[in-house]
């Protein structure tokens, strides 16, 4: 006797959101879909998990050997590197983080740092993630400028807080980008965050989540449990927590002492892994930085959407 398996509906898909597009490249659609990861019998899934690689507006001496050595002499300048991204590697979206305005990288001025997410724009004509230096009162003087020199062109902003969100929402709703609301793996606040924002008159489906992360090894299980809360949640009706999500994977694995006081394979294979069990979580967008382990990611993202309705 056959059994006939009992299939889950959700009642609101998650929000597509539309990164670029605004008159250079293609755009990059993620989220959109109506079912948990990996269960396509159960809904839709029209837009797979995205790789960015993840570039920095300073030479990142502080960043692992492994992963400058990958890049070569690009990395001395950000535009070189941006283009060594796109042409070598095939990144198809940049998340390029201004942290040379903060006064420990230099505290390059507001404009300087405009003028070079500007070129990055130009000369690799891809979708820019754009985040400031972490510093709320720089980025709250600086993101303006920058958001200004990108108008019109749909990037991605980050990052939005609870306590820091006004400024940087209010400049990427005048300036029609979209933006990352971030929260510390709670998912009440993570809700939270969203209203603030959205009560701002900002769309929410302009908006995708960060619920910040772990590397594999440091907590993961929890990260795992907030993102499928999260998604339970909205399948449910509760448009709050209907946003795509965003994880920061290279950031978090590269600074675990497997990855960076380690052999070059084992830090690489640390970040595939952190990455391949955030996809199963839900991730839409993955940040990365080591080329070799975001490759690696596509090729798997590629085999596990051939079961895919789209």
């Amino acid at each position: 006797m056959s059994i006939e398996l009992i299939k889950e509906k959700c009642s609101a898909p998650i929000n597509m959101v539309e990164i670029g597009g605004g008159g250079v490249g293609a755009a990059v659609r993620i989220g959109g879909q109506s079912c948990l990861p990996l269960l396509f019998e159960e809904g839709d899934c029209p837009n797979p998990p995205v790789v960015a690689l993840e570039i920095a507006d300073y030479q990142p001496d502080d960043w692992a050997e492994s992963v400058r050595q990958a890049y070569g002499e690009a990395i001395k300048d950000p535009v070189a590197w941006a283009k060594a991204c796109v042409g070598r590697f095939g990144a198809k979206i940049l998340c390029v983080r201004l942290q040379g305005m903060h006064p420990d990288y230099g505290g390059r001025p507001a404009d300087e740092a405009a003028e070079i997410v500007k070129a990055i724009l130009a000369v690799t004509k891809v979708p820019l993630i754009v985040l400031g230096c972490g510093d709320d009162e720089i980025d709250n003087d600086s993101m303006p400028k920058v958001s200004q020199a990108l108008k019109g062109h749909n990037c991605l902003l980050g990052t939005a807080t609870q306590s820091n969100y006004k400024t940087l929402t209010a400049t990427a709703l005048a300036d029609g980008h979209s933006l990352i609301a971030e929260s510390p793996i709670d998912i009440n606040i993570a809700k939270q965050v969203n209203i603030l924002i959205s009560d701002m008159g900002f769309d929410p489906k302009r908006i995708i989540m960060h619920p910040t992360t772990t590397s594999l090894g440091y907590g993961m299980e929890y990260v795992y449990s907030i993102m499928e809360r999260g998604r339970l949640a909205a399948f449910i009706g509760d448009r709050m927590l209907a946003m795509p999500f965003v994880l920061f994977v290279g950031q978090e694995v590269w600074k675990t002492k497997e990855a960076k006081e380690s052999v070059k394979t084992q830090g690489i294979n640390w970040e595939i892994a952190t990455a391949v069990s955030l996809v199963q979580a839900g991730a839409d967008l993955l940040v990365m930085r080591h080329p070799d382990a975001a490759k690696a990611v596509e090729r798997y993202i590629g085999i596990i959407m051939k079961g895919a309705k789209t």
